[in-house]
C-alpha cells in the first residue's frame, strides 16, 4: 500500500495500491485513481476518480466495494453502466411527468387549429372549430392534461347532446378525436384513443344514423314565390336587395353576403365565386339573369368598398340580416336557405331541365367521382337559360308549361 509521502510525491506513471487499486500520475501532475480487475477471462480498468476528491482512505474503501462485485462474477462497469442508464431513465420519466403534466387538451387543441388552419377552406372552418370545441369540450375536459383523458371523460362531453344535436355531437367526437391523435403524435399521451368511434365509442353509444333528425330547410312554394318577388322588389335596403339576388341566383347566404365586384364579369353576365368561398371548394361560375343584372346596377358603388351588398361600416350584412327581411314581411316558415328547395322544386314541377344542371346550378356535385373527373364542363350555356327561365317565373303568377 501507498504511503501518504509517496502519493504526495508519486512521479508521471501509475503506481500499485494493491487489490486492483493504483494511482495514476500525468505528465501535469494530475492525479487520479484507477481499479484493474479480470472478469471473464477480460482484463477491465474502471477509473474511480480524482486524487482530490477521492482521499486515499475513500479510493481503498471503493476498490474493496468492487472487488466483492466481482468476486460476485458481475462486472463494476456493466453495474456502474446500468446504474446510469436507471438514473437517465428515471430523470427522463421526471421530465416527462412535468411535459405531460402540463398539456391540457385546451391547449392541444389551440395549437392542433393554428397547426392546421392553413389547410382550412375559410376562416368560417377555424370559427366552427374554436365554437364546438370553447362551448362542449373545454367545460368539461378543457383543464385535463391529455394523458389523463379516457372513454367516460368523452362519454360526459358527448352524451348529453348526443340525442338533441347528433350532428354537432358528431363533429365534437371527430374533433376530440383528431386532437387526441396529435397528443399521442408528440409523445404527450399514450395508449388508444378514447375518442375512436369504431371499437370504441360505438359500444357506449348509439349510431348517428339511429338518433339524427332530419330537419329541412323551410321553404316558400314554387307558386307562391312571384307574389313574394313583387312584393320584396317593393322593399328598400341593401338586405332586401341581396335577398332578392340570393332567390334569382339559387345561391347561399354567405357567398351573397361577401359576393365582390371583382367577382364580377358583366360583359359575360356571370358572376364567379372564388373556390375558397364556396363549399365544395370548387370556383363556380352563375350565369346571371337579366334581372339579376339590374339587382347588381341598382346598387350604388360605395369608395374603398369592394362588396356589392355592403353592411354596417362596410362589411358584409350580418348572418341574420337576410332573415330579417323575411321577419319583417311576416313570411311565416320560410328560412332563406329553403330558396335553394325552391327553385329545385320549381325545376323539377314546372320545367324539362335536366337534373344535373339544376344541381349544377347549386353548386351540387355532380355524380361519382370517376364521372365528375371526365365532366371538365360546367354546363354554362344550358344554366343561363335555366336561370332566364327562374327569373321570369319569379316575375310572372301566370301558369306556364314546362320550360324546355
Amino acid at each position: 500500500m501507498l504511503k501518504n509521502l509517496q502519493v504526495k510525491n508519486a512521479s508521471p506513471g501509475m503506481h500499485a495500491d494493491g487489490n486492483g487499486l493504483y494511482l495514476r500520475v500525468r505528465e501535469g501532475g494530475a492525479k487520479s485513481w484507477i481499479f484493474r480487475y479480470q472478469i471473464a477471462g477480460r482484463r477491465r480498468e474502471m477509473g474511480l476518480g480524482t486524487l482530490a476528491n477521492l482521499p486515499v482512505t475513500s479510493a481503498r474503501a471503493e476498490a474493496a466495494r468492487l472487488r466483492t462485485i466481482v468476486a460476485s462474477k458481475l462486472d463494476p462497469l456493466g453495474e456502474k453502466e446500468r446504474v446510469l442508464a436507471a438514473e437517465r431513465a428515471s430523470k427522463a420519466s421526471e421530465d416527462r411527468e412535468v411535459v405531460l403534466e402540463g398539456k391540457a387538451f385546451r391547449v392541444v387543441a389551440e395549437a392542433y387549429i393554428a397547426a392546421h388552419e392553413s389547410g382550412w377552406r375559410n376562416f368560417k372552418h377555424r370559427q366552427q372549430w374554436e365554437n364546438t370545441l370553447k362551448t362542449y369540450a373545454y367545460p368539461v375536459i378543457g383543464d385535463l392534461p391529455v394523458r389523463d383523458i379516457g372513454v367516460q371523460h368523452v362519454l360526459d362531453v358527448l352524451q348529453p347532446i348526443w340525442s338533441t344535436k347528433p350532428e354537432t355531437a358528431s363533429r365534437v367526437r371527430m374533433r376530440i378525436e383528431a386532437v387526441l391523435n396529435s397528443a399521442k403524435l408528440m409523445g404527450w399521451r399514450t395508449g388508444e384513443n378514447p375518442a375512436i368511434w369504431r371499437g370504441g365509442l360505438e359500444a357506449g353509444l348509439p349510431p348517428i344514423s339511429r338518433v339524427r333528425r332530419i330537419r329541412h330547410h323551410a321553404a316558400m312554394t314554387s307558386t307562391d314565390v312571384a307574389d313574394f318577388m313583387a312584393a320584396l322588389a317593393c322593399r328598400e335596403g341593401i338586405a332586401a336587395r341581396a335577398l332578392e339576388f340570393l332567390i334569382l341566383t339559387a345561391a347561399r347566404s354567405g357567398e351573397v353576403r361577401q359576393a365582390r365586384r371583382d367577382q364580377l364579369d358583366l360583359d359575360r353576365g356571370w358572376w364567379i365565386i372564388p373556390a375558397d368561398r364556396m363549399k365544395a371548394g370548387r370556383e363556380h361560375r352563375v350565369p346571371l339573369s337579366k334581372r339579376a343584372l339590374t339587382v347588381i346596377q341598382q346598387m350604388p358603388i360605395v369608395d374603398d368598398c369592394p362588396l356589392i351588398f355592403p353592411g354596417f361600416r362596410n362589411r358584409p350584412l350580418s348572418d341574420m340580416s337576410l332573415s330579417a327581411v323575411l321577419k319583417r314581411m311576416n313570411v311565416a316558415n320560410v328560412t332563406v336557405h329553403g330558396f335553394r328547395s325552391t327553385f329545385r322544386d320549381w325545376a323539377a314541377e314546372h320545367t324539362h331541365h335536366h337534373p344535373e344542371v339544376v344541381e349544377m346550378a347549386l353548386a351540387h356535385a355532380v355524380g361519382n367521382k370517376v364521372e365528375a373527373a371526365y365532366r371538365r364542363g360546367d354546363m354554362l350555356a344550358k344554366r343561363e337559360a335555366l336561370m332566364e327561365n327562374w327569373a321570369q317565373w319569379c316575375a310572372t303568377n301566370s301558369n306556364r308549361r314546362p320550360e324546355s
